[in-house]
């Protein structure tokens, strides 16, 4: 079943380059928008939660860390 999705708030000059490469390629501005977000959702990869995790892991390798049970102990003594 096919949806339809609004973009708002876009850049007039935006939808003109839109508007031109839709005419280069033949197609409706509708069509090529698709079409870009087809070609760009398609080269994403999914990524396994290990590899997810590897990723957050390297993101905040530089942030201090509280360790789980110091969180846990604090937890349980506000009750």
């Amino acid at each position: 079943m096919a949806t339809s999705l609004s973009v708002r708030n876009l850049d007039e000059d935006l939808v003109a380059r839109l508007k031109v490469r839709a005419a280069r390629h033949g197609r409706s501005a509708e069509a090529e928008h698709r079409a870009i977000l087809r070609q760009a959702l398609e080269s994403e990869v999914d990524l396994t939660f290990d590899e997810l995790a590897a990723e957050l892991r390297k993101l905040t390798s530089n942030r201090a860390q509280t360790p789980s049970e110091d969180l846990q102990r604090e937890g349980r003594d506000e009750l």
